[in-house]
């Protein structure tokens, strides 16, 4: 399994980037895809997750409502939308995948470990 994020960049707080996860290595269906972040200093977190089979999805509290996942099963990709960007959003963002059946949830993206394959990471940097 190999995965590639792409997309970090600076932006100013307000401003928008789409992250993408482009995976390899795999039958893109069969897995859960999922967003997490690592800030200096900070564990790192679960932000989102897309089940490719079903299309159900998790967001973390703090990222509802400003951050959109989506699938593109034929590209073998999964994109993070993030909108409305503060300071808060600052850290390195992974893309990691998990085997289905998944269940996608606040607790079940606390156990890292379940997720066994993971990117490099993208940085994402906002500032005022």
């Amino acid at each position: 399994v190999h995965l590639v994020e792409s997309g970090g960049d600076s932006v100013q707080t307000g401003g928008s980037l789409r992250l993408s996860c482009a995976a390899s290595g795999i039958a893109f269906d069969d897995y859960a895809i999922g967003w997490f972040r690592q800030a200096p200093g900070k564990e790192r977190e679960g932000v989102s997750c897309i089940s490719s089979s079903d299309g159900s999805t998790y967001y973390a509290d703090s990222v509802k409502g400003r951050f959109t996942i989506s699938s593109d099963n034929a590209k073998n990709t999964v994109y993070l939308q993030m909108n409305s960007l503060n300071s808060d959003d600052t850290a390195v963002y992974y893309c990691a995948a998990v085997r289905t059946p998944f269940m996608v949830t606040e607790a079940t993206m606390k156990k890292l470990s379940i997720f066994g394959s993971w990117g490099q990471g993208t940085q994402v940097t906002v500032s005022s």
